[in-house]
């Protein structure tokens, strides 16, 4: 929820110097999207098995504001909510709940273009990771990054449309514990996971509404 609330203050704090701003004809663009997450997995540390994130939709909201002809500043907020899988197959109780929330800002970089504008992206923050079975659950949250390409279709000024193809990188700790096990004589968030990133990618679309 703090981490949710830190996406909205931020979005907010962009608006409003959107508004002092707007004498200088600063551009706004505010770009809520649906979106579909793959991959991802944590490996248990000191064994040959991991936790597989499931594919699923996502969601979430990016601001951009110009800083020059072809460049803006950027804030993403994108939330997954899903499951992960335990590799052994024998493990009881072995499907986790797992919340993924991402905040992060950095700049956009556009191409030359009237009706369609190709675009790169680049951003650096947050991840929050929660994880929960039954009545049990832990989180923690990580540094992380992503990389962006896609296109802007422009039909007018105020109003456009964006397709996006994203890559995201989560920088864990080797010994971190976020993930429950739960069993008849045990229901506690203590598995370690170990390794160095947590890689996912992203398929986007969205609304652009400018001002």
């Amino acid at each position: 929820m703090k981490f949710r609330m830190a996406a909205i203050v931020a979005a907010l704090g962009v608006f409003a110097a959107a508004a002092n701003a707007a004498e200088n004809e600063l551009n706004i663009e505010l770009t809520p999207f649906a979106a579909y997450r793959f991959g991802g997995s944590f490996d248990v540390e000191d064994a040959e098995t991991s936790y597989d994130i499931v594919d699923s939709p996502s969601y979430g909201f990016i601001v951009n504001f110009r800083q020059q002809a072809n460049t803006q500043w950027e804030i993403l907020y994108s939330r997954q909510q899903t499951e992960a899988e335990f590799s052994d197959p024998t493990a009881g109780n072995s499907v986790l709940d797992v919340d993924i929330d991402v905040l992060q800002g950095g700049g956009t970089y556009q191409f030359d273009g009237d009706k369609v504008r190709p675009y790169l992206t680049l951003t650096v923050g947050g991840t929050h990771v929660n994880t929960s079975a039954g009545d049990v659950s832990d989180s923690d949250t990580f540094w992380s990054g992503s990389f962006g390409m896609g296109l802007q279709i422009r039909p007018n000024d105020r109003l456009g449309l964006r397709l996006e193809a994203r890559a995201y990188g989560t920088f864990i700790n080797s010994d971190t514990d976020i993930f429950c096990q739960t069993g008849p004589n045990q229901n506690v968030c203590a598995i370690r996971v170990d390794g160095t990133m947590v890689s996912q990618f992203e398929t986007i679309a969205g609304v652009v509404f400018r001002f």
